[in-house]
């Protein structure tokens, strides 16, 4: 737990609430709105959210060589949440056309 300092600590984690928080007013913006597209939305911003803590639990371990598998694993999930994250925009934009 010593690669980080303690504010890049508050970062991460900050980044990580403020995440898990984007995702549920998304949610609930397509509850009170009825537009149930944006729902997409909240389910395209989960492998980004995997992603965060991929990185939170590789610093945790100090980068543990033993756990590089997880960075490998961040990439990935930061890959596909931009990829899912971009096709519910396109899903919302779509919806709002007809």
């Amino acid at each position: 737990m010593h690669a980080l300092s303690l504010p890049t600590w508050m970062v991460h984690i900050s980044s990580v609430i403020e995440w898990i928080a984007a995702i549920y007013f998304v949610w609930q913006f397509a509850e009170v709105t009825g537009w149930s597209a944006w729902r997409w939305l909240s389910f395209g911003m989960l492998p980004a959210l995997i992603s965060a803590m991929c990185a939170c639990t590789w610093h945790f371990f100090d980068n543990s060589p033993s756990l590089s598998w997880l960075v490998i694993l961040q990439a990935a999930m930061t890959v596909v949440g931009n990829c899912t994250s971009c096709a519910a925009a396109w899903y919302i934009w779509r919806q709002t056309r007809v």
